[in-house]
């Protein structure tokens, strides 16, 4: 059998560049080589895509050790330099000369998990792993998949969203709107960013206004929810037409929430496969993420995170990731492992059924 030709797409324009860069490693060093020939595309922070061995060379480094022992910022300048000092020109987008099978797209946030790359596969009539263009969009954007979710049935957080220009223009309107019809304690995101990046928890009135500001200077629309009471929950969905959903696991953070530097610069978060609910309850939340799944219209993969409360038996959406992280942390690829999915065959099915939408 011959080998099938993989695009690994990593890096990207998104504040998650380098978790996307320490991601594709993990898949790069555990697929089948037997089965795959990868052909890595770095795509750096500007947008310009690299297939050379500037590629190659990133997709070696060992991004994530140098994080936590120096700093993400120094992770940054380290990728930003290689791009200057390499020489190389950038991808001409002449994918069939480079006899591309399908693409493993491993780019997190905006301009990879929001549909833009995706539209851009289907246009050149790449398969790829993962979501098409509308259930990613959808899933990228929190507030319109609070709206699919309730649609469906699926409880979620109480909220509200704002423009950050209209927000701008007037901030005591909004601020006191927010205290109105929430209260406090409550969270404050960006709509469509992922990572915990830009997320604030707000206690009182007095820090809602730099939270606000935060989440503004990262996205055009910024989501505000109550506080829910349970434990955070995650569960892996993989698959297209007939997704299955993995045991589901638990997270629970080392700071006051789950947040980026908790999640992977200090990895000081505790996580339990499986959670430690009833079996009931346990089987509630999995089918619970099969049904946002289907209501977003999602195929490949996705990990869907919930608040469970074991005493009220509440299942509250919080929101879905449609290309979950693959680091040696990540829940996603865990999560399988202990389903009885090992990495390399959770690769392995991811691309396949990147093809079988295509019909190869």
């Amino acid at each position: 059998m011959s080998k099938k030709t993989v695009a690994l797409l990593f890096g990207g324009k998104s504040t998650e560049h380098e978790i996307s860069v320490i991601s594709a490693r993990s898949i790069g060093r555990t697929i089948d080589r037997e089965k795959y020939l990868i052909v890595p595309f770095y795509i750096s922070r500007t947008g310009k895509w690299f297939s050379g061995n500037l590629a190659r060379e990133i997709l070696a480094l060992d991004l994530s050790t140098l994080m936590r022992s120096t700093s993400r910022e120094n992770a940054a300048a380290l990728l930003d330099n290689m791009v200057l000092e390499s020489g190389e020109n950038p991808f001409d987008f002449n994918f069939s000369a480079t006899g591309i099978d399908v693409a493993f797209v491993v780019l997190h946030g905006s301009y990879g998990e929001d549909g833009r790359v995706q539209g851009l596969l289907d246009t050149m009539g790449i398969p790829y792993t993962g979501c098409g263009v509308t259930a990613s969009a959808l899933a990228m954007d929190k507030a319109l998949t609070k709206l699919c979710a309730a649609d469906a049935g699926v409880a979620t957080a109480p909220g509200i969203t704002l423009s950050a220009k209209d927000y701008r223009i007037d901030p005591d309107k909004y601020e006191e709107k927010v205290a109105r019809h929430i209260g406090f304690p409550i969270f404050v995101k960006p709509a469509c960013l992922g990572s915990s990046v830009g997320i604030s928890k707000v206690r009182h009135p007095g820090e809602l206004r730099n939270a606000l500001m935060l989440a503004c200077g990262h996205d055009r629309k910024v989501l505000v929810e109550a506080s829910v009471t349970g434990r955070e929950i995650e569960v892996a969905v993989l698959g297209n037409e007939e997704p299955v959903a993995s045991v589901p696991g638990e997270i629970q953070p080392g700071s006051d929430f789950y947040d980026f530097e908790d999640k992977y610069i200090h990895n000081s978060a505790s996580t339990f496969i499986p959670a430690r609910l009833p079996e009931a309850l346990l089987e509630e939340v999995r089918k619970t993420a099969i049904t946002v799944y289907k209501a977003l219209g999602c195929s490949g993969m996705s990990r869907v995170d919930f608040f469970v409360n074991e005493e009220t038996r509440s299942v509250v959406l919080n929101e879905i990731n449609t290309i979950p992280g693959f680091t040696d942390i990540s829940m996603y690829p865990k999560l399988f492992e202990a389903s009885g999915i090992p990495f390399a065959e959770l690769i392995d099915q991811l691309l396949q059924y990147a093809l079988d939408k295509n019909g190869n």
